[in-house]
């Protein structure tokens, strides 16, 4: 029987064409958007883009402790614009973060009036997606 010769191309045209039908809810998309892609998602009410920015650490708040406990900062992107970084300290370990340090950091923006949120800076518990991370004086936080 000959269907090996046949399956491979069958197994890469179903997985191109799912792919091609999947939503743009981000759940799936893990294109890494820039600084200034955060901005235009800002300035157009996009959610669930996957970013990959760094910038400066402008105010540090309390941790949001209901739920999920969550590490929380105001970031200034190279652009100027701000975005709070929301970090889950259950599922990652806590920054030493001070003013004035410059993370970098992957994770999931979401909007906001106030310039949005990135969440998701941690790995994935259920190994479904790469997740995120902070990498901060040369660790990565994940």
């Amino acid at each position: 029987m000959n269907w090996k010769r046949w399956l491979l191309p069958l197994l890469l045209s179903a997985t191109a064409l799912a792919f091609q039908y999947l939503p743009e809810s981000g759940v799936l998309n893990i294109t890494t958007h820039s600084a200034g892609e955060v901005l235009e998602a800002y300035e157009n009410q996009r959610s669930g883009l996957w970013v990959g920015v760094s910038g400066e650490v402008v105010r540090i708040m309390k941790d949001d402790n209901l739920g999920s406990r969550h590490q929380r900062f105001i970031l200034r992107l190279e652009n100027g614009h701000t975005v709070l970084v929301s970090h889950n300290i259950d599922l990652a370990p806590r920054l030493p973060l001070q003013e004035g340090d410059q993370p970098e950091l992957r994770g999931r923006y979401e909007w906001n009036h106030k310039g949005g949120v990135i969440h998701w800076t941690h790995h994935d518990p259920k190994g479904q997606l790469p997740g995120g991370w902070i990498t901060l004086k040369g660790r990565k936080y994940q």
